[in-house]
């Protein structure tokens, strides 16, 4: 009996330290520098799902530094930004099928790559591999209209996502 007892205890010993330190993780997000952040909107019949940590400004150069142009880039911070639709859509008139996406991007000066990766749980770009791109398409950015201090998406209920930060805005098309 006491043997079962102690066996008990440890279990719930184990049990009680899971859950204190899931509790302590999932409320340190909210609490980050980059805090998550998430758009949701119906385009059509579809859900886009956009969830990303959501970075600031504070006085850096973003463009060509703190984000380098060349280089695969998570599109927010922490973990990867994550893309989701529950049906199939069309990205700038490709076909992506109903999932969700790891999103990443590939920014130059003149153009973007918007990459939507089969592998949506990540740790920003470290891990990316570009064997498991569901859809890459490329658009151009453009001068936002305001000064974003903080990254922000957008999603219009005509299937336009804005991605806006500095003074930087990215759109692409989703129907």
């Amino acid at each position: 009996m006491q043997k079962y007892v102690k066996k008990s205890l440890s279990l719930l010993t184990v049990l009680s330290v899971y859950f204190v330190v899931h509790q302590a993780i999932a409320q340190d997000k909210a609490t980050r520098p980059s805090p998550p952040a998430q758009v949701v909107q119906k385009v059509g019949n579809a859900t886009v799902t956009v969830s990303y940590g959501q970075p600031s400004v504070k006085g850096r150069k973003v463009w060509g530094e703190l984000v380098p142009y060349g280089q695969v880039w998570r599109t927010g911070a922490n973990e990867a930004t994550t893309f989701e639709v529950d049906q199939d859509v069309k990205i700038e008139g490709q076909n992506l099928s109903a999932g969700k996406y790891g999103f990443f991007t590939l920014p130059t000066e003149n153009e973007w790559t918007i990459i939507f990766n089969k592998i949506p749980n990540q740790w920003g770009a470290f891990k990316y591999d570009a064997n498991q791109d569901a859809l890459r398409v490329s658009v151009k950015p453009k001068k936002s209209a305001a000064f974003n201090e903080k990254l922000v998406y957008t999603i219009s209920p005509k299937g336009t996502v804005g991605i806006l930060w500095e003074n930087v805005e990215v759109d692409f098309k989703v129907k």
